[in-house]
């Protein structure tokens, strides 16, 4: 049920994120990754909370925003297209999401409660999607791709994120 989307189902940068996602059920993939997720942010210390590894880039609380922000992005395009909304979604500019968020002021404890939110949102909307919407298709950031599809973005760019935080800043 709501296994990987086929090649067809997405295209340009999502292909990287979709790939990201291991095979299984992707609603019990992103559950899943919530309670992983959530014990890594509730892991981090919070003198790690400011740390950037080069200069220019984001820290590790504005990282765990940014997969917030995107999620909440992606959920709502799901949610247009799964209704059959055919309006061309537009990209998002992540940068200008950040400049304008106070990520850097949150606690942890913050962080974690809005992404739970957020991710309890994304699950309780994708487990009441009739079967036929998960096919449904609709362009966003000029590529054409399918719910399916996005529920797969959501996940495996939180991955990527994850994978960073652990690799360039050993979170």
């Amino acid at each position: 049920m709501h296994n990987r989307p086929s090649e067809n189902e997405y295209g340009g940068h999502f292909g990287a994120y979709v790939r990201l996602v291991p095979e299984g059920n992707i609603v019990e993939t992103l559950a899943a990754q919530e309670r992983d997720t959530l014990g890594l942010l509730n892991a981090v210390p919070d003198s790690r909370g400011d740390f950037r590894y080069a200069e220019g880039k984001w820290s590790v609380k504005e990282i765990f925003g940014h997969i917030i922000d995107t999620e909440r992005v992606m959920s709502y395009r799901l949610l247009r297209i799964a209704r059959g909304d055919e309006t061309p979604l537009p990209g998002f500019d992540q940068d200008l999401f950040m400049k304008h968020s106070v990520f850097g002021q949150w606690s942890f404890t913050q962080l974690a409660e809005d992404y739970s939110a957020v991710r309890k949102a994304t699950l309780t909307l994708l487990k009441g999607l009739p079967e036929e919407a998960w096919s449904r298709r609709g362009t966003a950031s000029g590529v054409c791709l399918t719910v399916r599809a996005l529920a797969y973005v959501i996940a495996g760019h939180e991955r990527h994120h994850v994978a960073i935080l652990r690799d360039k800043y050993s979170v």
